[in-house]
């Protein structure tokens, strides 16, 4: 495929997508504070971000909700009391998990809700329930994605398929989804092609979620946008589940376009981030998710043996390796 943009291209189709509550919500169990979220927001407009995720709307039904944050289920109340009116150019989003949200219930109409956009998490057998979800919300005047997770799991013609499925839906937005940070660029040119002719044959938009397990993130989100992805997520610090994501950071740093300014993202990080860290929030790159990505694994067992404080790195690939015989 014809490559769309090159290292100083600008390209006013790009919106980038932070992350960094929803998907970092999974490192601490969503326990952030006001303060941290409200100031996180107006980072974001400071910084000419298009997009805030808020956080997951999970069924308070499935999930105890006294043992999580509240940005695991996104009131419409709570998320107002960060952005009141949002009188901004910066959109609001919230996750939807297939099977984990309760969204004939917990999803209203747009036009009384402070959120934009749902996107809709699904792996790739699911698809019939996530376009359920889709065409609801759409119906109440959001804008939809489908995020495919789990990618690098899928064989061809079981992702053909889905992808005509979900091209001829009213979802806005198809979403790449390196969730287990395996993909190589080259691997990820590939795919970006196959969703990228997709997009052309239905009139859509592709996304690129990335994760760092083998330190690939950014240069899989860049790579995928000089192909023609244009939702480009992101996360401060690179904060997300086992290896992060993609750093917002340097994902600002990258782009032509200069309503993008990382200075607030930088003290955003000076307040907030590092004092994440220094409260023992642990999160990125380290050799376990290095293990698992390059595996192809889900990172649960290097989210245990991080926590576990382990060290003995030889026994942990040979037990994942094992894992897969």
């Amino acid at each position: 495929m014809q490559k769309k943009g090159e290292l100083v291209s600008y390209r006013p189709d790009i919106k980038v997508v932070d992350c960094t509550i929803r998907d970092g919500g999974l490192v601490n169990n969503f326990e952030f504070s006001q303060e941290f979220v409200k100031d996180l927001y107006q980072t974001n407009i400071k910084s000419g971000v298009d997009y805030m995720e808020f956080g997951y709307k999970a069924s308070k039904e499935l999930f105890d909700v006294s043992k999580f944050g509240k940005w695991k289920f996104c009131s419409d109340d709570d998320i107002r009391e960060i952005v009141g009116d949002n009188d901004t150019d910066l959109k609001i989003s919230v996750m939807a998990d297939v099977g984990r949200t309760d969204f004939k219930n917990d999803i209203i109409d747009k036009a009384n809700s402070p959120v934009d956009m749902v996107r809709v998490a699904t792996y790739i057998n699911t698809i019939p329930a996530a376009l359920e979800i889709v065409e609801y919300c759409n119906k109440k005047g959001y804008e939809t994605t489908v995020n495919i997770m789990a990618i690098s799991k899928a064989n061809d013609p079981d992702l053909d398929d889905a992808l005509e499925l979900i091209g001829k839906s009213c979802v806005d937005v198809i979403y790449l989804v390196d969730s287990y940070g395996s993909l190589y660029p080259e691997q990820i040119r590939r795919l970006a092609s196959k969703y990228l002719e997709a997009a052309d044959k239905y009139n859509k938009k592709i996304g690129i979620h990335a994760h760092n397990n083998q330190q690939l993130a950014f240069a899989n989100t860049i790579e995928t946008l000089t192909m023609g992805v244009s939702y480009l997520d992101s996360t401060v610090s690179s904060m997300g589940r086992g290896a992060g994501n993609c750093p917002t950071e340097l994902l600002l740093g990258f782009l032509k376009n200069p309503k993008y300014d990382i200075t607030p993202v930088l003290k955003f990080i000076e307040t907030h981030i590092n004092q994440l860290k220094a409260d023992g929030i642990v999160w990125g790159y380290d050799i376990p998710y290095l293990l698992t990505g390059r595996l192809n694994q889900h990172p649960r067992d290097a989210i245990q043996f991080t926590a576990d404080k382990r060290t003995d790195y030889s026994n942990f690939y040979q037990y994942l390796f094992d894992k897969d015989i």
